[in-house]
């Protein structure tokens, strides 16, 4: 079993409010989509780099009238749920790979001035010295690369119910090959004490335990600490925890990692072609974040 996660003044804040055309009250179909959800674009926790470019795009978009309204990834998802059961509008800020888009027919929103930027990748980082010290860690941590699909999966299986621990080894157990490839000629351990920090992202909630379970399947002892983004990146760049497999780059953590850059080791990419933007249900009538403006 893993350790206990070590929680670092993370809340979960639920109580969102969907602003839509709900509550048992007539809708107005004449209503701009602006004042059908109260100006108001759902977002997620305010360090992330993806509530900063959204910022952004109030601003060059002229969006004068939105607010982006901060929270967390659960809150995101949780306000995205009600609204689409209920056929609802809803802008939230969202990304790829996330279950959401397997659970819900959903749409990004054109962005024309290119705000988001190209695709992003997801880093592994490593504290400095740790292919000395743990030689084996280090490699599978370097050989570690999977698909969107293949986090997809891990991710799907969260949703429905299952552990965290359940479903990274169930995914482990199903996909042997791949994992062989990732230990292949990396030592083995004998309890030795790796820890991995993370963020409450779907997404890196699914990676960082698949490749604890990896790891802890290769004889070490391994603990994932549950944090913000702050110290996820501060945590890799001292030296107090290992290893992180969650750096979303180039833009999502490029405040955090040019604040840290020199000290931590960069394996490269783990997946590649994530996405970040403005996401919608299918079914509202909007392609582009120019939709967005007050007529």
């Amino acid at each position: 079993m893993f350790k206990k996660f070590l929680t670092m003044g993370l809340t979960l804040t639920l109580a969102v409010g969907v602003a839509a055309c709900g509550s048992g009250e007539e809708t107005n179909e004449d209503a701009t989509v602006g004042e059908r959800l109260d100006y108001e674009i759902i977002g997620i926790d305010p360090g992330a780099g993806l509530m900063k470019a959204t910022a952004q795009v109030l601003e060059d978009y002229e969006l004068t009238d939105w607010e982006l309204v901060e929270g967390s990834g659960a809150a995101m998802t949780a306000a995205l749920k009600k609204a689409y059961n209920n056929e609802e509008p809803i802008v939230v800020t969202g990304w790829t790979p996330h279950w959401m888009f397997s659970k819900f027919d959903l749409k990004y929103l054109e962005d024309p001035k290119g705000i988001y930027g190209e695709d992003e990748s997801i880093h592994t980082l490593v504290r400095n010295g740790l292919k000395e010290d743990l030689p084996g860690v280090h490699q599978v941590l370097d050989q570690f690369n999977w698909t969107s699909d293949d986090m997809g999966e891990v991710m799907v299986m969260n949703e429905d119910g299952m552990s965290s621990e359940e479903s990274a080894a169930q995914w482990v157990a199903d996909h042997a090959d791949m994992v062989a490839e990732w230990t292949d000629g990396a030592a083995k351990g004998n309890g030795e004490e790796v820890t991995i920090a993370f963020v409450a992202w779907a997404s890196e909630i699914a990676s960082t335990h698949v490749i604890g379970q990896v790891l802890m399947d290769h004889g070490y002892d391994v603990t994932l600490r549950q944090v913000e983004v702050g110290p996820m990146f501060a945590g890799v760049a001292d030296g107090s925890v290992d290893a992180l497999v969650a750096a979303w780059l180039p833009i999502t953590h490029a405040d955090h990692y040019s604040t840290f850059e020199g000290d931590f080791e960069d394996l490269g990419a783990n997946l590649v072609g994530t996405k970040v933007g403005l996401v919608v249900p299918s079914y509202m009538d909007i392609d582009s974040i120019e939709d967005l403006k007050s007529e």
